[in-house]
């Protein structure tokens, strides 16, 4: 795998490298309790020439359920997405697509190594903060193109839905970013939750 360090990136987070920059693609949730919903994803991997590198990702639902109630004057070809969108659900204003899911956060490489890691492999420290009120510490382990994450500390509001696990697996594939989610919520036991393929929009 080859690719160009960014310019100023600090060396701690070199293993990140291939991560920096801008990734779009399309995914699907599916969980029990929800039906299951497509959506489009952007990823941004970006740095300050701190030890770490910064990301935001926000999906957003292709598909917006239907009103309840359907205006007299209704059609396919007078409605856009946003007149058919619920209500209550945020929007993007670049897209116009209901948000179903923003995080922001934290991607480190501590200077500790296990004495248990693989020789290409390097430890990872991942804070993610979503507005639905979860704040989630994963720890892993980054090499070859894979990075394996597993929650080391779940924290929530009162507001927020219950969320006892969480893991997450990244793989570099064929150049695309991919990845899968796995939760354990709502009294659930650890099971997948999301999925995406994700391609470089910046190269």
């Amino acid at each position: 795998m080859s690719f160009t360090v960014p310019d100023g990136l600090a060396p701690e987070v070199y293993p990140l490298a291939w991560l920096v920059g801008r990734w779009r693609g399309e995914g699907v949730i599916e969980y029990p309790g929800i039906d299951e919903v497509a959506f489009v994803q952007e990823v941004v991997f970006d740095h300050d020439g701190g030890p770490y590198l910064r990301y935001e990702s926000t999906l957003r639902i292709v598909e917006a359920a239907v009103p309840g109630t359907v205006p007299d004057d209704w059609s396919a070809e007078t409605t856009d997405v946003d007149d058919a969108a619920p209500a209550t659900a945020p929007r993007d204003a670049s897209s116009g697509l209901p948000v179903w899911e923003t995080e922001t956060g934290f991607w480190r490489v501590p200077p500790e190594r296990p004495d248990d890691l693989a020789e290409h492999q390097h430890p990872l420290e991942v804070l993610l903060a979503d507005p639905a009120g979860w704040l989630t510490l994963y720890v892993g382990a980054i090499g070859n193109g894979r990075i394996d994450l597993v929650h080391d500390l779940i924290a929530r509001t009162s507001s927020a839905a219950e969320v006892t696990a969480s893991k997450r697996l990244y793989g570099l594939v064929e150049g695309d970013l991919m990845w899968v989610w796995e939760l354990a919520a709502f009294g659930n036991p650890l099971q997948n939750y999301a999925s995406a393929r994700l391609v470089r929009q910046d190269g």
